[in-house]
């Protein structure tokens, strides 16, 4: 049995990596050594911030910690906040992050499988 405890101050800037917008934090909270199946993040967004579209081969499960959020899809955009848990199926084209007025963390699970990172960025200029 492993026990994790999220911490801000172990968080790495994930914004570098040109996969977000605005200021994004990320702590990996399982390692690949210590689970081959499952990659559990913490993703901290500041005000703002937000992933880019993408793809992932496996479904995706978001549990909203902290802050008020967007998760949108090529269909819907939903307002999320402390206590949702979100189910982005595989295949979907999604995005996620903060509102343009708080900020927000979210817990990522899934199982490990590439993420298409190169998709359309439909109305990305549309943000709320």
């Amino acid at each position: 049995m492993h026990i994790f405890t999220i911490d801000r101050a172990s968080a790495q800037d994930a914004t570098a990596s040109g996969n977000f917008g605005g200021q994004v934090w990320m702590q990996r909270l399982i390692t690949e050594e210590q689970s081959q199946d499952i990659e559990l993040l913490v993703v901290s967004f500041e005000a703002g911030g937000r992933t880019r579209p993408h793809i992932h081969a496996v479904d995706q499960i978001l549990q909203i910690v902290s802050g008020r959020g967007i998760v949108a899809t090529g269909s819907e955009r939903r307002f999320v906040e402390p206590g949702d848990v979100v189910l982005i199926p595989s295949g979907e084209w999604h995005w996620h992050g903060a509102t343009p007025d708080s900020a927000m963390t979210h817990i990522s699970i899934k199982r490990y499988g590439p993420t298409d990172w190169t998709v359309e960025e439909r109305d990305w200029g549309v943000y709320a």
